[in-house]
């Protein structure tokens, strides 16, 4: 008997898997600590993957992505959980992928985060981005700060999803958790609408374009709290992305506003875990002092990586940083550390002075 949708999610889910793959000329695959296994022996015919796809789909979601190509959705699977799907057309194929959200959002200290990150939540004011590329975990931490806001902040909350993943109650702080194409037309209306709602922070799921972007640097400028995912692979990467999606004649204001109401970036990144299975997260902090606030409103986003690596009485730490790490608690493998670093030849060396001093102290 052939299986739908739903036996392939609880699939997912009862082999640990954070994603479902249904694409055409494949089998449906299961992301397992980051490598895809199939599910099934046999590939997927076009129809049979546009069937099981829209099978679970409503007639309204049906057409828009008969219209648009491409549609972003959620999905709750009795007894299995709750999912943020992506359909989507592959040259004629309709396809998706779905990604699992568990029930609750978690503790900020369980993803592995630094005090910095925690302190971030405690800000009245100004715009912070979790940077990454996808799949490391950036929903996973916006999730668990709105969660820490919450309960401990007498706030209002005001988040603008598409679509919405974590349902969240309200705590010491209410909560309005507002989706795409459901609550309200689009990001930048719905940023603009939110501040004529008494918000004190505004989550923002992601910044995808010019307006969206625009209208986060006001809400910041404004007194606000603004924090939002952005899909750069480091901080620096994160001011070039803002940068460069404005024009040319635009350019000079942007840098100005993002000078003043940026108060840092967090990236991250996922690798295999050495000492057990599943993965493991390294990070990158920047947090918005005199000197990086002066580099950014001059231009100079060049410097900014070398004051990260002298930042660390302010809470910073570059990825190299994240990376030793890993490797001196035995989460990451030498290897593999190095393999990603920004400078390999300078990690080792701290590596294996690490493990000089851990020898001295065993004698």
């Amino acid at each position: 008997m052939h299986r739908d949708i739903l036996d392939y999610l609880s699939a997912t889910r009862e082999h640990g898997g954070s994603d479902l793959h249904m694409t055409v000329g494949a089998p449906p695959a299961a992301r397992i600590d980051g490598k895809l296994v199939p599910l099934e022996d046999y590939d997927v015919e076009p129809q049979r993957c546009r069937e099981l796809i829209m099978a679970i789909l409503t007639d309204t979601q049906r057409a828009k992505l008969e219209k648009d190509w491409e549609l972003d959705f959620a999905l709750n699977v009795e007894n299995v959980g709750r999912f943020r799907g992506n359909a989507h057309i592959v040259r004629g194929n309709v396809e998706a992928a779905f990604r699992y959200i568990p029930s609750e959002a978690p503790e900020l200290e369980s993803l592995g985060h630094s005090e910095t990150v925690a302190n971030f939540c405690k800000a009245t004011h100004g715009l912070l981005l979790l940077t990454g590329v996808t799949g490391t975990g950036k929903s996973t931490t916006l999730a668990a700060m709105t969660r820490r806001i919450l309960e401990t902040r007498s706030n209002i909350v005001v988040t603008v999803e598409d679509p919405i993943e974590y349902a969240f109650e309200h705590k010491y702080g209410l909560i309005k958790q507002r989706q795409i194409g459901h609550d309200t037309h689009s990001f930048p209306a719905a940023i603009r609408a939110a501040l004529r709602q008494d918000v004190d922070v505004l989550i923002i799921s992601e910044m995808r374009d010019q307006d969206s972007i625009a209208a986060a640097l006001t809400a910041a400028e404004t007194g606000h709290l603004v924090i939002s995912t952005l899909h750069t692979r480091s901080c620096v990467g994160a001011l070039d992305r803002i940068v460069d999606v404005f024009s040319s004649n635009q350019q000079a204001q942007i840098v100005t506003q993002m000078a003043g109401a940026l108060i840092g970036v967090v990236s991250q990144r996922l690798f295999p875990r050495a000492d057990a299975p599943g993965r493991v997260m390294a990070t990158e902090v920047m947090v918005v002092n005199d000197g990086i606030r002066a580099a950014i409103h001059d231009h100079r986003f060049e410097q900014v990586y070398s004051l990260m690596q002298v930042g660390a009485s302010s809470g910073m730490h570059t990825f190299d940083d994240s990376l030793l790490h890993l490797c001196c608690n035995g989460y990451m493998t030498l290897d593999e550390a190095m393999l990603n670093a920004r400078n390999p030849p300078t990690l080792q060396s701290e590596f294996q002075e690490y493990l000089r001093k851990q020898a001295a102290r065993s004698k």
